[in-house]
């Protein structure tokens, strides 16, 4: 017989909590809805993919929980305080890795802790040594931007975004642009990373596969404007092997989902 400790479920403290949230633009005569009644929560230390197709407000919802945009309707929390305004306890790494090029791998990443005013120089240069090698780029410290290729530069950007310890990293489809073999290794990196931080993650992507490879929870979106319209959870141990049999299941039941809400069959699933 369980004793009562064995009983208990160990509950995790909501991070991000999203409640009823549209979003309309307006450009010239050009109206477009682009998120419609959105509510979804993340837990603290939760992986979380968002996957839809074009044009269904993934971004555009990442960007509100930056603080970069606003809701029209609705209301966006972080830690129980609602996002206002862009903070340091959430950070964004885009698809371009946006590095500065007049400063070497060690400036680039110093440059993202000019957010915690409290460090000293020589505090935040060892602090930025640690996140470079966390993303093994150790012995590119001194590099300089244009010496470093494609994968190299999002390893950067990583650790720039890692470097101020933020509760939550928010990243927009940071491996589109890379091939196929250096997003591999990427998606190995990312989760050895994710395992060992612990941070809170919202991933933005097209790629069903990359979706089911990196999240704990896949939550799809439906055509714009954007809907949740289901969310999966993906049960598999870590590190994942994005070519594995049964992460190519949970990759094909999402897309079979996906093909439906785009045919309009958009029912929201219970």
């Amino acid at each position: 017989m369980k004793g009562p400790l064995e009983e208990l479920q160990i509950i995790k403290p909501v991070k991000l909590s999203i409640d009823g949230v549209s979003k309309t633009f307006h450009e010239g005569v050009v109206v477009t809805h682009a998120l419609d009644n959105v509510s979804l929560s993340v837990d603290e230390g939760e992986f979380v993919c968002l996957v839809g197709p074009s044009g269904c407000g993934k971004s555009t919802l990442l960007a509100m929980i930056a603080g970069l945009e606003f809701p029209d309707q609705g209301a966006i929390m972080s830690d129980g305080k609602m996002v206002t305004e862009p903070g340091r306890d959430r950070m964004v790494m885009f698809q371009e890795a946006a590095l500065f090029p007049w400063l070497d791998v060690l400036g680039n990443v110093m440059f993202g802790l000019k957010l915690k005013p409290n460090l000293t120089t020589k505090e935040c240069r060892e602090v930025a040594k640690f996140y470079i090698q966390l993303v093994g780029l150790a012995k590119y410290a001194r590099s300089n931007i244009h010496e470093l290729s494609g994968g190299m530069r999002q390893r950067v950007a990583l650790a720039r975004s890692l470097a101020p310890n933020p509760r939550v990293l928010l990243m927009d489809e940071p491996f589109a642009s890379l091939d196929a073999m250096t997003r591999e290794q990427l998606y190995g990196d990312l989760q050895e990373i994710w395992a060992a931080r612990k941070k809170t993650i919202v991933f933005v992507t097209h790629n069903v596969r990359e979706a089911a490879c990196l999240g704990d929870r896949v939550v799809l979106f439906s055509p714009h404007p954007g809907r949740v319209r289901e969310q999966f959870k993906i049960d598999l141990p870590r590190p994942r092997d994005i070519n594995s049999p049964s992460l190519a299941a949970y990759a094909t039941e999402i897309t079979k989902a996906l093909k439906s809400h785009q045919a309009g069959n958009d029912d929201v699933a219970e």
